[in-house]
């Protein structure tokens, strides 16, 4: 099936075709460590709690990734909107350049503080061989799983999202296969316990790796035609103007989400256990809004380079659209079935009360959960990461975090669950309204448009420098 035309095609036809195609990735990706913990499981308690310990390693290092990834994103997508394919291979290159050298400094301190950072984190030292032999493998093997994730970011900056959703689709099968076979042994194959664990992630990962670049040299033809350093540091530049918020806003999500974790534990270990699953259900059912802000950006991004920033604006309400009708069937499936549901995961009367009673309190204000995500997505695409960040930590500093608190001290648990409801709600409208304000800078004629595509290209091909937006701000991701 040929790409929607990001620049021409209706908002709505586009959004949902880019959408599809990534719904089974966002899903993958959430699959892929749910696989990893069920057969880690299978070892013992003592292999599970091991890797328990290297999960904040693989949060930062994946959210740095998915920082520049979106910094990534956002600098092709404006420079193929503007028609400037001359510079979207430029960046491409430079980006993976970028994610590599990040990777080995990353990857070079991790392997040289295993037993001191660890220790740090309390991991007693009979773990510390069980996870020595996990991370390990998983430093040597950074390279494999935070390069293919730039490379899938700037697929989908190009109109397609079809290629990286089936990548990581691939990947879950591949790692779901690995898995027992290293993790337990068959046959000839020896069993290497936790560290057969990391080697399939590796592996797995690394597959995609593979394919996304051979998708992108071949295919997209998005190599340059010479060794192009020139230019380097201006890339990285622009590409970190937008990585490092959106990094830093990926990692406030956990850290919040600890900080309620540790509210909810004063109710007890049922409510922890209750909460524990709500969460994890909350997560695959945002799997849809999730899927829907990773093409946003390039969608975005693409008009906004070419000029049409009302097709942007469209696109915004569109999106905003189908995130509060996915919420309203969220709704009633978890406001009509939280409790069925939640008899699924444990028949605990006090556990399934409370996965039920957060079920039942969130779940009308994951529509507007949506919206903010929908809304950082949007300014990424804008080369306004400052103002996406603003709204994450809106939502996350101002506003979730103390509602939690007062609800909490007024209404107990459900008071607390009640708070993070209102949280939601109040940063999705909040975040409509910004978008609305901020959007009002973006204004361009048809005239200004079709004169600014033609001097943008023209001002490229002779000097490789920038271009202008429609309102005449700088382009920031342009070399």
């Amino acid at each position: 099936m040929k790409d929607p035309d990001i620049l021409h095609d209706p908002p709505a036809s586009v959004l949902v075709r880019l959408l599809l195609p990534m719904l089974a990735g966002a899903l993958g990706i959430v699959l892929f460590n749910m696989v990893d913990t069920f057969f880690v499981g299978r070892l013992g308690a003592l292999e599970l709690a091991a890797m328990s310990y290297t999960f904040p390693v693989v949060i930062v290092a994946g959210s740095i990734a998915s920082g520049l990834g979106v910094g990534a994103s956002a600098c092709v997508s404006r420079a193929a909107g503007a028609g400037d394919l001359s510079l979207a291979r430029r960046l491409t290159y430079h980006a993976h350049l970028l994610a590599l050298a990040v990777v080995v400094v990353l990857a070079g301190a991790g392997l040289l503080t295993i037993d001191p950072f660890f220790a740090l984190l309390g991991a007693e030292e009979h773990l510390i061989g069980y996870i020595r032999d996990y991370i390990s493998v998983w430093y040597l093997g950074m390279p494999f799983m935070m390069l293919p994730m730039v490379g899938q970011n700037i697929l989908q900056a190009l109109g397609d999202s079809k290629t990286p959703g089936a990548v990581i689709v691939f990947s879950v099968v591949l790692n779901i296969f690995l898995d027992p076979l290293l993790i337990f042994g068959v046959g000839p194959v020896p069993g290497l316990g936790i560290g057969g664990a990391a080697i399939a992630t590796v592996i797995s990962r690394g597959s995609t790796m593979v394919i996304v670049l051979w998708v992108l040299a071949r295919s997209r033809k998005m190599v340059p035609h010479r060794n192009e350093l020139s230019g380097f540091l201006v890339s990285s530049r622009s590409i970190l103007f937008v990585g490092i918020p959106a990094a830093l806003t990926n990692l406030a999500l956990p850290i919040s989400m600890g900080v309620v974790t540790r509210l909810v534990s004063r109710f007890g270990a049922e409510a922890i256990a209750g909460f524990g699953v709500a969460t994890r259900l909350e997560s695959f059912s945002l799997v849809f809004t999730m899927a829907l802000a990773m093409v946003f950006t390039p969608f975005v991004g693409q008009n906004l380079g070419a000029g049409k920033v009302h097709r942007a604006r469209e696109g915004y309400r569109v999106a905003v659209v189908i995130s509060l009708l996915w919420g309203v069937v969220v709704a009633l499936v978890f406001g009509g079935g939280g409790r069925p549901v939640a008899e699924v995961f444990n028949s605990t009367e006090a556990v399934v009360a409370a996965t039920t009673a957060y079920l039942q309190t969130l779940a009308p204000s994951f529509g507007l959960l949506g919206v903010v995500m929908v809304t950082s997505a949007a300014f990424n695409g804008l080369q306004r990461p400052f103002a996406a960040a603003a709204v994450a930590f809106m939502r996350l500093v101002g506003l979730y975090l103390p509602l939690a608190l007062v609800g909490r001290s007024l209404g107990g648990l459900q008071g607390l669950f009640l708070g993070l409801a209102w949280a939601n709600g109040i940063a999705g409208v909040l975040a409509i309204l910004i978008f609305r304000r901020a959007s009002r800078g973006f204004v361009a004629t048809e005239e200004d448009t079709k004169e600014n595509t033609e001097e943008d290209t023209q001002g490229n091909a002779q000097n490789g420098t920038g271009t202008e937006g429609p309102s005449g701000e700088k382009i920031f991701c342009s070399t």
